[in-house]
């Protein structure tokens, strides 16, 4: 392998890379610290694997946030109409469901992990299994290779890192990729959890556990002024809340911690403004006069959230709905429209979906995936500073940071 490219760690991002570059000519090894290919590529998307979203590019980018425009270059390489055809040449198609999310036709993320290790298949790539790595070798400023854990050296002519990063260890994303990077000098932003569940205070939040809402809209509130929002879909959980709309949010929400309160907001009627709102509480409570208040919820929230909602309002759950006052009412709405929880943090960064912060964007050329630091040395994937919403943005950044150091680790002369 002396003049071929080792690619260190086998996820999403690792597979595409050493797919890509052996397909364009390179001999390649691909080394895997555990005994298999694609662990938290299975995981993703509960089992399902949100591949990509159809979103056209200028839209995409925006998800990233302002580190988006670092992705420009490889998105126009690689993106989800070229993934989309990558999976379906490979026996697997795709379908595109609510929120522009694409999936595997099957609902079976194994199916995108076989389409990957066929790609490697036909490149011929060689694959090592139980192969962790110890340290990148440099000579001269350029990389030479890497050492194992074992003492043994393995030479290259390019290296491309591609080892995930903090969540989910158990897969074995444990961090090494900074540790290799910080080694050779590459500057780390601070690792953090991206895409989390979050911690709350009110005990009450534990006996709706299992309670999904859709539909609604859910604010970021610090200290009062609204920082985010968010549409869509989410989920009590024992310790607080998680799902597609709170994991946008949580990001924004830990790095708001200590600023003074943060709080989520949800408003379980978005569709309707405060008219239509009003207008629609009198007619219940006109039309099912005699109904107890406690009957009259099970129209307006989860049948598991009406004990909640008698305690909110201060509203007797035996009150008929005609003896409801307007100063009641008044509160019911307040209630529905804004349902405060206070956060008090996240959970760990294991459990995040996906890592923030990691090696430097500015010490990596965009056009190449390189080194600015290191020549022969490419990142792609989660050890690179992007992290974006849900919604398919995050693999796909990784396939395509993937194809794109592959390809030009490969190219004749590179980085000579």
């Amino acid at each position: 392998m002396e003049n071929g490219i080792i690619v260190v760690g086998g996820g999403a991002s690792g597979m595409m890379a050493a797919g890509r570059a052996a397909q364009c000519g390179a001999p390649v090894l691909l080394l895997e610290k555990t005994g298999r290919l694609g662990n938290k590529l299975r995981i993703t998307g509960k089992g399902r694997c949100n591949v990509t979203n159809q979103a056209e590019l200028r839209e995409f980018i925006t998800h990233f946030g302002p580190q988006g425009r670092f992705l420009y270059r490889a998105f126009s390489r690689f993106f989800h109409e070229d993934l989309r055809a990558f999976l379906q040449q490979r026996g697997v198609p795709t379908v595109i469901e609510r929120g522009g999310r694409i999936f595997p036709y099957s609902n079976e993320a194994e199916d995108v992990v076989r389409a990957l290790t066929a790609y490697l298949t036909e490149g011929r790539v060689e694959i090592r299994y139980r192969a962790p790595v110890r340290r990148l070798l440099i000579e001269e400023g350029r990389v030479a290779g890497v050492e194992l854990e074992d003492g043994s050296a393995l030479p290259a002519r390019a290296v491309i890192l591609a080892t995930g990063g903090l969540s989910y260890p158990l897969t074995g994303s444990n961090g090494d990729g900074y540790r290799l990077a910080g080694e050779v000098g590459h500057r780390l932003i601070p690792q953090r959890p991206a895409l989390v569940p979050l911690v709350t205070k009110e005990p009450w939040v534990a006996s709706l556990q299992g309670v999904a809402l859709r539909n609604v809209r859910a604010s970021l509130l610090v200290s009062e002024e609204v920082r985010a929002q968010q549409f869509g879909e989410m989920l009590f959980t024992h310790f607080g809340l998680s799902g597609p709309i709170i994991l946008t949010l949580s990001k924004a929400a830990v790095a708001a911690l200590g600023q003074g309160r943060v709080q989520i907001s949800i408003d379980l009627k978005p569709a309707l403004s405060d008219e239509q709102l009003d207008a629609r509480l009198r007619r219940d409570l006109d039309e099912v006069g005699k109904k107890t208040f406690r009957n009259i919820l099970k129209g307006l929230v989860p049948l598991r959230m009406r004990d909640l909602y008698v305690t909110l309002t201060g509203i007797p759950a035996d009150k008929p709905g005609h003896q409801i006052t307007a100063a009641e009412r008044q509160r019911l709405m307040s209630s529905l429209r804004d349902l405060r929880l206070t956060v008090i943090g996240a959970r760990p960064i294991e459990e995040a979906i996906i890592t923030a912060g990691g090696v430097d964007l500015s010490e990596v050329e965009p056009r190449t995936m390189e080194s600015r630091r290191v020549r022969g040395l490419y990142f792609c994937g989660e050890v690179l500073d992007l992290d974006a919403d849900t919604g398919g943005y995050n693999l796909q950044a990784a396939f395509s940071t993937g194809y794109l150091a592959g390809e030009c680790a490969a190219e004749p002369g590179a980085s000579a």
